[in-house]
């Protein structure tokens, strides 16, 4: 498939177009990430990006993975290779007092002939990582690990768009390994943790924790979605870049680094001190997360003389802020049942001020939390909040705990319906099995499916299901496909306008397309894995009949989300739902493109590889068309591997070891029954469908 605008380019000019567009969205993702200076409008970003993607897909000769349109991740999953680092990755000590960081600047003190000048900065929370340049070229990301050998994470931090993939500037050396740290911002964690709760997942306790499980997925994809952040504070080469770590800190950022903001060159331990109590304060308003500070001797040659223990540099130190606590009585303990059924237990406080705000309830997350804490009623507890975010109890002053006290119970049945609870071999959170009778998860459930993600349906918020829900008019979410204006007019707060809103608003989410409802339906562990779901499997009907191993053929789908599929359409009450549904004109099935043949019928098909005359996208089209289907990873069940250049290894060697056939570009076309490449792409439309 040839675009128009390069029919008259020679290969020459199209590199050269490709090279001209890399760089432009290099530098707009540098504007946009790193300076926070957005220098262009999303449409002409968008539309730049949409013609090298372009471009990229009719020449995969000049594939580059630090290309900007790997920035999206990908739905590959690998195990991590591990990679010895070329100089190791050493902690830093800790100090935790005025006192000790007096003790480290005499230390140095002594050992100089003159006082030294010390480069202080914040102390990121998040997961350490070493970014490896050549030549100015993004090579390879790997974590700390135990400071010699670490996981090459490379796939998931081309994800992270503040990480150059091309350095700006000059005078980097040919190799060096520039280190840093990845986190989350309080948003993204924030983002991140509802989207958790919101199908059935225990969320992280801070952000440091999502980071680094993050940093670990198996699929980029989800990476590139959680949005990660990344500051870069050193740089490890054969000689050093500056004479001082702070003007390492600004070449840093003339190469396209992020760096920390917060850096000030201190030449007294007084200095330091104001500096580490100012952001003792100041870091509450900061939007990631910070838990000290860093102190290092500016002098690059210095930091060489002065060399390091076994563990850790000598000429560096991190001071830790102190975690703002304060104690309070643990009042009573609350018990919320969410949509999914999971039972969060959340305790009642008396208010007490805790970085700057009033608390007066903090998540006691699950019984084993609980146990763990031996947390009871009336006890004196200390609350700080995780991740500067999240209240929460972290011990009880047993000093003060009362003479006549007893052991907390938890509850064994729902405080909402009295169903008793059940809890998962491997999981933490109890639950209330009673899906269809238990308030608040059915109110829960419809508040999910008219949210703006999923039907989108206007005029109805949390309060206004709960009324109908009240009142009798809403039982589950096919219900709301039997309400009439006359219906709501009379109830508190709706009038005829907003009835009618209401019932034009729910009329219209029935052109809402099915990867959508299937996220809508709210079935467990199944959030936006709807849109892979909904590609691979294009009818409700189809999804209810797909067995285990079939549905883990799905990419994004592993055994708990398939056991959750295949467990919500056993229950004939979800069945009887999904009926009314149909009835009512709710979208219950893909929008299906013409096929061009039945030639595929039954087979399934696995694409590596780069081709000549396709891109795998409109290979996996041209399938499809051909009523085959598309398999992400060879199995058993596989019947041809499409074999390209540059097809991934331990996928031929298992096509090899299953005897899975294995075909050409032109083997394909001719099982297609296609003349030739022209005849296929004459017919061939691509379609991509708006999903969220």
């Amino acid at each position: 498939m040839r675009l128009q605008e390069t029919d008259d380019l020679s290969m020459n000019e199209v590199k050269q177009k490709i090279d001209h567009l890399r760089r432009v969205l290099d530098r707009l993702n540098h504007n946009y990430y790193v300076l926070n200076a957005p220098s262009a409008e999303d449409r002409e970003y968008d539309r730049l990006m949409a013609e090298l993607t372009a471009l990229e897909a009719e020449h995969p000769e000049f594939d580059d993975p630090n290309s900007p349109t790997r920035r999206v991740g990908s739905d590959l999953t690998r195990e991590f290779k591990q990679v010895r680092h070329r100089y190791p990755m050493l902690s830093l000590a800790n100090t935790y007092s005025e006192e000790e960081v007096r003790e480290f600047v005499a230390r140095i003190d002594k050992e100089t002939d003159t006082p030294a000048a010390y480069c202080c900065e914040l102390k990121f929370d998040g997961t350490a990582i070493s970014l490896t340049y050549e030549n100015g070229r993004f090579v390879r990301a790997v974590t700390r690990g135990d400071g010699t050998v670490g996981d090459d994470v490379s796939a998931n931090v081309r994800t992270i768009r503040s990480i150059p993939m091309n350095l700006m500037g000059e005078g980097w050396p040919a190799y060096m390994e520039v280190r840093g740290e990845i986190y989350m911002p309080h948003e993204s964690f924030g983002r991140l943790n509802a989207e958790r709760a919101d199908i059935g997942e225990e969320p992280f306790a801070n952000p440091r924790n999502a980071a680094a499980g993050t940093l670990k997925q198996q699929n980029s994809a989800v990476v590139a979605r959680r949005g990660l952040d990344a500051v870069l504070y050193a740089v490890q080469s054969d000689a050093p870049v500056s004479p001082s770590h702070y003007g390492t800190l600004q070449m840093l950022k003339t190469w396209g680094f992020k760096t920390s903001s917060a850096v000030r060159l201190c030449r007294s331990v007084d200095e330091i001190m104001e500096y580490i109590r100012y952001w003792d304060t100041e870091r509450h308003a900061l939007p990631y997360e910070t838990d000290g500070a860093v102190i290092k001797v500016d002098d690059t040659k210095l930091q060489r003389d002065l060399g390091a223990t076994a563990k850790a540099p000598r000429w560096a130190v991190a001071y830790k802020f102190k975690a703002e606590q304060a104690s309070t009585r643990l009042v009573s303990v609350d018990f919320q049942v969410g949509r999914t059924g999971a039972v969060t237990p959340v305790a009642n406080l008396e208010p007490v001020r805790l970085a700057g705000t009033t608390v007066k309830r903090a998540s006691l997350h699950n019984a084993e939390q609980i146990e763990l804490l031996d947390i009871r009623v009336e006890d004196t507890v200390l609350v700080e909040k995780g991740g500067e975010i999240i209240p929460k109890i972290v011990g009880v002053d047993l000093s003060r705990r009362p003479a006549d006290s007893v052991p907390f119970r938890y509850i064994t049945h729902c405080p909402e319906c009295g169903t008793e609870l059940v809890k998962e071999p491997d999981e933490a959170k109890h639950y209330c099995p009673n899906a269809t009778g238990c308030p608040p998860q059915i109110v829960g459930r419809i508040v999910h499916y008219i949210s703006r993600k999923a039907m989108n349906i206007e005029g109805l918020g949390d309060e206004t299901v709960q009324l109908l829900y009240n009142n009798g008019l809403l039982g589950d979410i096919a219900n709301l496909y039997d309400l009439e204006a006359e219906h709501l007019v009379p109830l508190e707060r709706l009038g005829q306008k907003s009835a009618e809103n209401i019932i034009n608003s729910i009329a219209k989410s029935l052109e809402v397309p099915y990867s959508r409802v299937l996220f809508a339906i709210g079935i467990r562990y199944v959030g936006e894995t709807a849109r892979k779901l909904a590609a691979a499997v294009p009818s409700i009907d189809a999804l209810m009949r797909a067995s285990r191993e079939e549905l883990l053929e799905v990419e994004e789908v592993g055994g708990k989300i398939a056991d959750s599929i295949v467990a919500y359409f056993a229950d004939p009450r979800n069945v009887a739902i999904i009926d009314r549904l149909r009835r009512a004109g709710v979208q219950l099935e893909a929008v299906q493109t013409e096929k061009l043949s039945e030639s595929l019928a039954g087979r399934k098909i696995v694409i590596s590889g780069t081709f000549e005359h396709f891109s795998r996208p409109e290979l996996k089209e041209l399938i499809e068309r051909h009523s085959g289907t598309n398999q992400s990873s060879v199995s058993k069940t596989t019947d041809y591997l499409l074999a390209g250049a540059g097809i991934g290894p331990k996928k031929l060697e298992t096509a090899e070891k299953l005897g899975v056939r294995i075909i050409s570009e032109e083997d394909f076309m001719r099982m297609i029954g296609a003349k030739n490449t022209e005849e296929s792409e004459t017919l061939l439309k691509i379609q991509q469908p708006t999903l969220f």
